[in-house]
């Protein structure tokens, strides 16, 4: 976020003052002086998102608001075949709902920790749904009903109904930004 103000607090300490009146599920955790023309929209930066999923025989009720559950088996091996041919500059258009645009990800991964499952993605930009498009795709992978090579020919097609399911919103999870000036 960016704003103007005049406020007698130093740059470095608003996030602390801003993060009281924030609910518990956001917080600033930098805060700094800008140049006046200075705004996130229209500065080059890479972003890394993450999508959380449980794969386990049952929910775990604390953590349904970060984690998406799934209970039946993933092959992992096959997911990570898959995300492998996303990786690059490409048009997007099958993995967004609202309007296409080339993007680069320079990152995706499928990693597996007990029964927590994270696919991580970083690129220099997303469109709307993409990263919850992947997952949907990847998870479709996971259970068999896609194989690696079909996602190659998902992306080709530049068609949104080829691609797998949106997964739900609530393992999706904004890791980091880098502007151009801490790259």
């Amino acid at each position: 976020a960016v704003f103007d103000t005049d406020s007698p607090i130093p740059p470095d300490r608003i996030s602390y003052a801003v993060n009281q009146k924030l609910p518990d599920d956001i917080v600033v955790v930098k805060s700094e002086e800008v140049p006046k023309d200075w705004h996130p929209r229209y500065q080059n930066s890479v972003k890394t998102y993450e999508y959380h999923i449980l794969n386990a025989k049952m929910p775990d009720p604390t953590r349904r608001y970060t984690t998406y559950f799934v209970s039946y088996h993933l092959d992992l091996e096959q997911m990570k075949k898959a995300a492998g041919y996303l990786v690059g500059e490409h048009d997007f258009a099958s993995f967004c709902n609202i309007h296409t645009d080339v993007r680069t990800i320079y990152e995706l991964t499928v990693e597996k920790s007990g029964e927590d499952l994270t696919i991580r993605v970083r690129g220099n930009g997303f469109l709307y749904n993409m990263v919850r498009i992947i997952a949907g795709t990847l998870l479709q992978v996971g259970r068999g009903f896609y194989t690696p090579e079909d996602v190659r020919g998902i992306l080709e097609t530049k068609d949104r109904e080829s691609a797998g399911v949106t997964a739900p919103p609530h393992g999706l999870m904004l890791m980091r930004i880098e502007y151009e000036k801490d790259l």
